[in-house]
């Protein structure tokens, strides 16, 4: 579980209580898992027959039947060190505890493991920290002699080396740090040049007490004695001591806090550890130039260094408003779990948040937010924001409106050329930002639908009228000569680049799902800042583009494709087509008279992705609603695997064996294009969760819920990490389509514009969340809702709250 501030880096919460994947040194880290540890060591006075009088053990559950052998032993840091026998897991994101429970030990041990989340306030939620606390209670009927003792290896400075290790620099050094309401040690480096990506500082730090002793090293020894000296000077009183002689080349702090645990009482302990990297680098923008997947010399900074000095300073800062922040956090996420949403659903909701909290995420150091598609193990995969991905998603706007505007400024400034083109992936700087020159027909579509989102959703109408005319163009860029609508008949019927990482020839239902939503959407948005004809003409367009879809694209129960090859290169618009240079291979077809690696008659999971975000707004496309409705049951018909023994899948596997999920695509006509599109037999969450909204947004309850159960078993802990859904990288941005299940469900529409919150009749008890508001909205009345109303939990209410006829 990813513990750390949006954009900020991340430490992991595994699920036998150990701190792994520490991934603070501005790239990601999969696998760095520094000696850094709790232990807990138990005094027992007067022990019963048989029993030991001390237990010292690390604060962790047994290792798993996976993690005990590795090549010439256990992979597992500190596999041979003494552990609590049994743990249990439990999580409401971001909220992570961790029971640890054993025989032989006369304490229940319960860790809880967090980092904020307040909606509405990216700068709480963007902290970088790992809260820590630990609370012991007394299972006997006399006092122990309790303490606990944190310690955390020096990692400034590591760098991944070709074997796969890191390597720490010498230099490092951990000093004392004391300050109002904490008591800790602060690391710094005193060789790394200060303009190397992971130089910085780090702490650690008790919050509300003093330390009974530290460490600001351990002893500098071979064969694992560093450790086992530790294990000795803490076992044999519960205090340490700074070793005499060398010390370790690789410091590691150790901090120890000590009491007396009455019977049947709880003795608490809250650490702090936190980080600050300043050195963060851009990444490549060229198309060509494949070689270094996401990086380049230019340091873009991170936001959060600029909030705060060094690691000592985040400490201090924090401590004081902690108690406050994990209120709100309880607070939000209680509104989520204590609702009527289904326990997988509102599981999907919480969980996937998490992608914000990953090294997917960052913040440049003027504070605009970025992202990549997802994670490899040491790099981000897929640069640049990519527009036809983060299209999928519905957590940033609804969380953190500031950091959704952010995001458009990327689109619509940073990202638009002056014939409209948006570069789906930005560049670093962002002066680069239209170095990759090639527009995604989903995703600059998708883009102008999430502009409108964001806009509702705020209600910033002077942020709109600001972006307003590049918004403009970006549409009219589909209507260019040779361009993808270049007749202007609603159907875009020219070569789109899509998600799918290929063209698409002829209009296609997921691709008109998103241009319907875009010409709707941007009706509004042009009424909104006074441009009426261009309103007028969008409103036009989308009708006639919608009757077109029905009449041109759904047969057989869904909406299929209909290839229109473009014969020659010449007949396609400059920007438009992806043909990468050198040994890299073409990601589309070569073949423009007979296409390959198109839909045709396929019939695929998001075929209606642009129109159900539009409907998640308010906002109606002109596609019947007959026809929506049968398309929606198609997919679950066609594309619901109940097992994947028989299912063929040429390509990468998320779902395999006895599980169960929706396929991106199949063909109930008989006639799969010979070379269909990339992607179409792999199971991708975030299409699933799409589909589960449209299903919520048109009260198919049932079908969307056993979509999401289907997902969220997959990654039940067990065969799957519930915080981390792939696809393209760890902690892939696709799979934030899962908030949109939050207001879905309730079919609930926020339009901030005009302080009013409407809901379908539906009966229950419904989770809102937008920005800084968050509340429940519960609707009475059987068999018909009849009363509604708004109960705030945290930030203001709605002027008007109402049931939609």
């Amino acid at each position: 579980m990813p513990v750390g501030g949006i954009g900020t880096g991340c430490i992991s919460l595994g699920g036998r209580g150990q701190l792994m994947d520490w991934e603070l040194l501005n790239r990601p880290a999969k696998g760095h898992d520094p000696q850094s540890f709790f232990a807990v060591r138990v005094e027992d006075p007067a022990p019963a027959e048989g029993s030991a009088a001390v237990h010292t053990r690390l604060l962790e559950g047994a290792l798993l039947p996976g993690e005990r052998q590795g090549a010439h032993g256990s992979a597992v840091p500190l596999a041979g060190m003494p552990r609590f026998r049994d743990a249990e897991f439990d999580a409401a994101y971001p909220l992570g505890q961790v029971t640890l429970t054993d025989p032989a030990v006369p304490v229940q041990a319960v860790l809880q493991v967090f980092n904020p989340l307040v909606p509405g306030d990216a700068e709480a939620s963007g902290l970088p920290l790992l809260a820590y606390r630990v609370s012991l209670r007394n299972l006997t009927d006399r006092p122990l002699q309790v303490s606990v003792c944190g310690n955390l290896q020096h990692v400034i400075g590591a760098h991944a080396g070709p074997d796969g290790g890191y390597r720490i620099p010498p230099g490092n050094v951990f000093v004392p740090v004391t300050g109002a309401g904490y008591d800790g040690l602060v690391g710094h480096s005193t060789q790394l040049d200060e303009t190397d990506e992971a130089w910085g500082t780090l702490a650690i730090a008790l919050a509300g007490q003093s330390a009974t002793s530290r460490r600001t090293n351990w002893a500098g020894l071979s064969w694992g004695d560093s450790l086992l000296d530790f294990w000795d000077d803490f076992s044999a009183d519960g205090q340490v001591d700074d070793p005499i002689g060398k010390g370790a080349r690789t410091p590691t702090a150790s901090l120890v806090a000590s009491g007396t645990l009455q019977p049947d009482s709880v003795w608490r302990a809250r650490y702090l550890i936190g980080w600050h990297l300043p050195n963060r680098r851009g990444w490549l923008d060229d198309p060509a130039d494949r070689a270094e997947p996401g990086r380049a010399d230019v340091i873009v900074g991170n936001q959060y260094a600029g909030r705060f000095r060094d690691a000592a300073d985040v400490i201090s800062r924090a401590v004081t408003d902690l108690d406050q922040l994990e209120s709100a956090t309880v607070a939000a996420v209680r509104a989520v779990v204590d609702s009527d949403l289904p326990r997988p659903v509102a599981d999907a909701v919480l969980s996937n948040v998490a992608v914000l909290k990953s090294p997917t995420c960052f913040r440049i150091a003027e504070g605009t937010f970025l992202g990549w598609e997802g994670c490899n193990l040491r790099t981000g995969s897929c640069h640049g924001s990519c527009t036809h991905v983060w299209n999928y998603q519905y957590a940033v706007e609804q969380l953190f409106g500031d950091l959704g505007w952010s995001m458009r400024e990327v689109e619509f400034v940073h990202s638009l050329d002056d014939r409209g083109l948006m570069s789906f992936r930005a560049g670093l700087p962002l002066a680069e930002g239209t170095g990759w020159r090639i527009a995604a027909a989903d995703g600059q579509m998708g883009a102008l639908v999430r502009l409108h989102r964001t806009w509702r959703l705020t209600g910033d109408t002077d942020r709109l009228r600001e972006l307003w005319p590049n918004a403009r163009r970006a549409l009219e860029f589909a209507w260019i000569d040779k361009g993808w609508d270049a007749d202007r008949d609603g159907l875009m019927e020219g070569c789109q680049h899509n998600t799918m990482d290929v063209e698409y020839y002829g209009p296609s239902g997921v691709n008109q799902s998103w241009y319907l939503a875009a010409l709707a959407t941007c009706s509004e948005l042009a009424d909104a800042v006074g441009d009426h004809d261009f309103a007028s003409r969008c409103r036009d367009l989308a009708e006639r583009g919608a009757r077109l879809t029905d009449d041109v694209l759904f047969a057989s129960g869904y909406y299929a494709q209909d290839i229109r090859p473009p014969m020659t290169a010449d007949n396609i618009a400059e920007g438009l087509r992806i043909r990468y240079q050198g040994e890299n291979p073409a990601v589309g077809s070569d073949d423009l008279v007979d296409p390959d690696l198109q839909i045709g008659s396929g019939c695929t999971t998001d075929q209606l992705v642009g129109h159900t975000a539009a409907a998640m707004s308010g906002v109606v496309t002109g596609l019947s609603p007959a026809n929506v409705s049968e398309a929606l049951a198609s997919i679950v018909r066609h594309n619901h695997r109940d097992g994947f023994t028989d299912q063929v899948n040429h390509l990468r596997t998320y779902a395999t064996a006895d599980e169960r999920g929706m396929i991106n695509c199949s063909f109930p006509r008989g006639d799969r294009p010979e070379r269909p599109f990339p992607y179409c037999y792999e199971v991708w969450t975030g299409q699933e969760y799409s589909l589960a909204v449209g299903l919520a947004v048109e009260g198919e309850l049932d079908a969307a819920a056993a979509v999401v159960a289907d997902a969220r078993d997959r990654h039940d802990g067990r065969s799957r990490n519930p915080f981390n859904e792939t696809e393209c990288g760890n902690h892939y941005v696709r799979s934030m389509a899962s908030f949109g299940l939050l207001h879905a469900w309730s079919g609930a529409v926020v339009d901030a514009t005009s302080d009013r919150l409407t809901v379908a009749a539906r009966p229950g008890k419904w989770p809102i969340i937008v920005g800084e508001r968050v509340g429940q909205v519960v609707v009475e009345g059987e068999p018909q809702a009849t009363s509604v109303r708004y109960e705030p939990i945290l930030g203001p209410a709605f002027g008007t709250v109402e049931i939609r006829p």
